[in-house]
């Protein structure tokens, strides 16, 4: 079930819009109430929040026989004395105590992180889903889950074990998918200027570009490639003395790759080949044996067997090409605009205890570092999922 596994939910990726702006609730002072890990404008996580996902996100790290206890700070001593009874690899020295504990900690640094991000970002969509009025009802919430369920568990004994062995509820589970599902509708709002393109758009994009849409002409090929001239004169003598190409590849030829083929080199467009070949085929003329041309790869005598002339796409025959690229192109632009605003405001608006900073936090530690998404990857103003170890489960559609 894609809304189980361990990576983001939904895309933020697509909430961009043109005039479009994060509309974060203004906060009553930057103070983190002492029962609080964090605050978002006038929400709260409360510890008991971070506790509850903490316990899930170490209970899902702990799946596996053998696997190791999850960390347990702040002594961490189930967790070093599971690790102390793993086998260590022949030739390796067995680490310390220490040496565990720091791996413990490090562990337990990485789940926190992780979970302080996914309730921080969480916060952030359905602020965001308020601000722009987007409901998604409990019936809507229920449905996708119901699909999901029935596509990731063949039946209702395998779904009661995940929860069992992942240290979700099925409530935790319908978050989740209401995050997802508020995530969709957000997308939707937001990119519907963006996939909006007029015929004029789409011609002007046709006549500026329409060397994009033109086909070279191309010719097909039938070649024999020898280490001496030599040998390709011979070669070029069996086939005016009537021998098949695809006998005196097989005797003379070199290259392998069109070997294979019976000497067919298809649908070559000038330029593509070594300048000295290319400038032979295309001044030959169809149905003529060629060569020997010296190459830097050897010597080859060839055949024009077919010649495709160039063509130019016609405006209509490009037409719906051009109207999704320039929507995609759009939705692009509309994406990159409103990720810059959204994530810059409510990181503002977002203070976090001490021993609870990371990257989304206006009070961040001074060596975190916020590296900008690729194109196709989420976004760090998305709810990640804090790690866990479950089983595969299809994506959503």
């Amino acid at each position: 079930m894609a809304l189980m596994r361990h990576v983001p939910i939904g895309t933020l990726l697509a909430l961009a819009a043109t005039g479009l702006g994060a509309a974060v609730v203004a906060g009553c002072g930057n103070d983190v109430p002492p029962n609080a890990v964090a605050k978002v404008g006038d929400s709260v996580i409360t510890q008991d929040e971070f506790d509850k996902w903490l316990k899930t996100a170490s209970a899902g790290q702990a799946q596996g026989v053998g696997a190791p206890a999850p960390p347990d700070p702040p002594d961490f001593d189930r967790c070093v004395a599971s690790r102390k009874e793993q086998p260590v690899p022949k030739g390796q020295e067995r680490p310390t105590d220490a040496q565990l504990k720091k791996q413990c900690k490090q562990e337990y640094d990485q789940l926190k992180t992780e979970v302080m991000q996914f309730l921080i970002q969480s916060e952030w969509v359905q602020q965001e889903a308020e601000s722009q009025g987007v409901v998604v009802t409990d019936k809507q919430v229920k449905r996708s889950f119901e699909q999901q369920k029935k596509g990731a568990f063949p039946n209702d004994k395998a779904y009661q074990e995940f929860l069992k062995t992942s240290g979700m509820t099925e409530e935790d589970i319908l978050f989740r998918v209401k995050l997802d599902q508020l995530q969709q509708k957000l997308t939707k709002k937001v990119t519907e200027d963006a996939q909006k393109v007029t015929n004029a758009d789409v011609e002007e994009y046709y006549n500026k570009n329409k060397q994009r849409f033109a086909q070279p002409e191309r010719r097909d090929l039938r070649v024999v490639l020898t280490k001496t001239e030599a040998r390709a004169r011979q070669a070029k003598q069996a086939l005016e003395d009537g021998d098949s190409w695809k006998s005196v590849v097989k005797q003379y030829s070199i290259d392998e790759a069109s070997k294979a083929q019976g000497g067919k080199l298809p649908a070559v467009s000038e330029g593509q080949q070594e300048k000295a070949l290319d400038e032979a085929v295309f001044a030959a003329r169809k149905a003529q044996i060629e060569g020997p041309v010296k190459t830097q790869f050897g010597w080859y005598v060839f055949e024009v067997e077919k010649i495709t002339p160039a063509s130019q796409q016609t405006l209509e025959e490009s037409r719906e090409t051009i109207r999704n690229l320039l929507r995609s192109q759009g939705q692009q632009k509309a994406l990159d605009d409103f990720i810059k605003d959204f994530r810059e405001n409510y990181k503002e608006e977002t203070h976090c205890a001490d021993d609870y900073r990371v990257a989304e936090c206006e009070n961040a530690p001074k060596e975190s570092t916020e590296t900008a998404p690729q194109q196709g990857q989420p976004p760090s103003g998305q709810p990640q999922q804090p790690q866990q170890s479950q089983p595969q489960q299809p994506q959503q559609p």
